[in-house]
């Protein structure tokens, strides 16, 4: 993998770039739709390649191993030709997954003992073991292992949790550079910093990540109740730190508001199952704010679900007939919200990049912000 730094805003830390990858290159900023079971729900890979130009999906690296397993994904030649696409994929560890199943799992300095939510078995995810998970599903790029540690949190368990991710960090790392990859193309490995809310940690955590000397690099345990203020402030600290010639990812972060802020402290990648999860249940995102396609107010309103979108969907139908829809519990609702927000995530971060690149970025990201939160 190799990254390309382009343009650099002169009012923020906003980057613009491009990640080269064996299966395509990425420009970034760039959202990643979020492909949890081998699918981005309610939409098919031809959608997102054709209507939204995904440049590359997440994987779930828990989910993947419980179902359908390493086997079936093996056989089928490694995840990109399982479920038929061939844009760059990304796989978390399973450490989030991991860290949510609290009450069904026990860490120790070994790895994670847990239970699986499908049929109660028992399984232990070392890092050696993620990292062979990973290489059999077969994504572009890979991460480390480690535990996200919960919000609140405190101090003392956050300095034990960073120091055992660190340990396991390493071992992530000698067993990534002792094996190979499986299907005739080239993986990444991306460490996660992690240390919870605290600026001390944080700033211990990314120097010893930008130390390891890897291709890219992670932010993690953030957006997980945290106040926003509070994310974005871990961000800047550790974006002062990780090294400015490779991509930086911010996990599982969030609103537009969030990303557009977190562009401009340096980030460059993102994911996150908002736009999906709530695509589902009527929140649209668009470009004036946030519409609640349930409410009464669109049961009438013939006019498209966004009128200058360049995607076909939001042209052609109308918000009442996607009121209709959602309340009949068509599952063409579901697809047509999800589409379109997923859509206006990816112009959301395409225009960012062409703000950036312009040098128009800061100024367009306040006005921005100001208005991405209304409710409609």
């Amino acid at each position: 993998m190799k990254f390309n730094l382009q343009a650099k805003d002169i009012h923020s830390k906003a980057r613009a770039g491009t990640i080269t990858t064996d299966h395509g290159d990425i420009q970034t900023p760039i959202f990643m739709p979020v492909g949890t079971a081998g699918t981005v729900k309610s939409i098919n890979q031809q959608q997102l390649k054709n209507d939204i130009d995904a440049k590359i999906i997440l994987g779930n690296t828990y989910h993947l191993y419980l179902r359908p397993g390493l086997d079936i994904i093996e056989g089928g030649g490694g995840l990109h030709k399982f479920i038929g696409w061939d844009r760059p994929i990304l796989t978390d560890s399973g450490g989030f997954q991991v860290y949510s199943l609290s009450k069904v799992r026990k860490i120790k300095e070994e790895g994670v003992t847990f239970h699986s939510h499908i049929d109660g078995s028992k399984h232990l995810f070392t890092p050696e073991y993620a990292m062979d998970i990973q290489r059999t599903i077969g994504a572009d790029i890979i991460m480390a292992f480690d535990e996200c540690t919960p919000y609140p949190c405190d101090y003392k368990y956050a300095a034990n949790s960073i120091n055992m991710t660190h340990r396991w960090l390493k071992r992530c790392c000698t067993r990534f550079d002792t094996t190979e990859p499986k299907y005739g193309f080239n993986q990444t490995l991306f460490p996660i910093v992690q240390g919870s809310v605290y600026k001390d940690l944080r700033k211990k955590s990314a120097e010893f990540i930008a130390a390891m000397d890897r291709e890219g690099n992670a932010i993690g345990g953030l957006s997980v109740g945290e106040p926003a203020e509070e994310m974005y402030g871990m961000t800047e600290v550790v974006c002062d730190i990780l090294p400015e010639e490779k991509p930086r990812y911010l996990m599982g972060v969030g609103t537009p508001i969030n990303i557009l802020e977190n562009i401009a402290l340096g980030i460059d990648m993102f994911d996150c199952v908002m736009p999906t999860r709530n695509a589902r249940n009527g929140m649209l995102f668009t470009k004036n704010g946030i519409i609640n396609i349930g409410n009464k107010k669109w049961a009438d309103d013939f006019s498209p679900i966004e009128a200058d979108s360049d995607l076909l969907a939001d042209q052609v139908y109308s918000k009442a007939y996607l009121r209709h829809l959602m309340h009949s519990k068509e599952m063409l609702g579901a697809q047509i919200a999800t589409l379109h927000n997923l859509h206006f995530y990816l112009w959301l971060v395409n225009t960012a990049r062409e703000k950036i690149i312009s040098g128009e970025f800061y100024a367009w990201k306040n006005k921005m912000v100001t208005i991405l939160g209304n409710k409609l």
